[in-house]
């Protein structure tokens, strides 16, 4: 990745955040974008004293104008665009019959509207270097996850609209990936939505035992690199994925019974 120029979405927190210490640790140039523009000067602060070559821009990733400004001023500042990570992204927690329907809404926003716009942009850059379009969708894409309607159809939705660039594109050079990790340790459960739309607060999962974002971020820059297409990450999110595959009812029962023993959880 030495000297390609990256764009990642989500940059301030997270796995946005180790992709952009991955990423920078191999070379590239980077745009970080983010809603929050303070936690991104900060990153943006420690990676320029090591010597990355990078832009900030304060994006909110579900307004179509300001995906078009950041593919502007990414190609304005480097001159070339060879990849999209499509990382910025939010979560929810409730019932759909009690969850506000503006909750769904701005989680569908966020995770897909937010990919379309970036995508569309950078597409005809992308194109002209044979670059790469990276979604960051959820082993939630292949599996419904009770108590996370949003959440869960928006990453079915990115990973159908990634599946179409990518065969659209097939003899035009055009590399996309799919990266669906399982449960990772980051904020992302902190600040879930809840049925009215705050932050969820504490995460119900011990953070501690889930991956790394760290872990995360190596691997899927090693994915786009190999480019491939799809990369599922944890052994549980491989597991489910594949017994989903042949045992669809069976996981039905496997998944209500393990959301069904989180903390608080929403429906017994």
């Amino acid at each position: 990745m030495k000297d390609k120029v990256v764009i990642i979405t989500g940059a301030s927190s997270g796995i946005g955040k180790a992709l952009a210490f991955e990423c920078a640790a191999r070379g590239a140039r980077l745009t970080l974008a983010d809603i929050q523009n303070e936690q991104l000067k900060a990153i943006a602060e420690q990676l320029a004293a090591a010597g990355t070559d990078l832009v900030t821009c304060e994006t909110d990733v579900t307004v179509e104008a300001d995906c078009h400004r950041l593919i502007t001023a990414t190609v304005d500042h480097f001159g070339r665009l060879d990849v999209m990570i499509n990382n910025a992204g939010i979560s929810m927690r409730a019932l759909f019959e009690e969850v506000d329907l503006e909750v769904i809404r701005k989680v569908m926003a966020v995770n897909f509207w937010g990919a379309v716009y970036c995508t569309r942009y950078a597409l005809p850059y992308l194109l002209n270097t044979g670059g790469s379009v990276v979604g960051i969708s959820s082993v939630a894409g292949f599996k419904g996850l009770p108590g996370r309607a949003g959440y869960s159809a928006s990453k079915f939705a990115l990973q159908g609209f990634l599946e179409v660039i990518r065969i659209e594109n097939r003899k035009r050079g055009l590399h996309v990936l799919t990266a669906c990790p399982g449960f990772t340790r980051s904020n992302i459960r902190n600040v879930a939505l809840s049925k009215n739309g705050t932050a969820q607060g504490e995460s119900p999962l011990d953070e501690s035992k889930l991956m790394p974002a760290e872990e995360v971020a190596q691997k899927i820059c090693t994915a786009i690199q190999r480019r491939k297409s799809l990369l599922i990450l944890t052994a549980q999110g491989k597991m489910t994925v594949l017994l989903n595959k042949f045992f669809p009812a069976f996981m039905d029962k496997m998944v209500f019974n393990h959301m069904a023993k989180e903390p608080d959880s929403p429906f017994t």
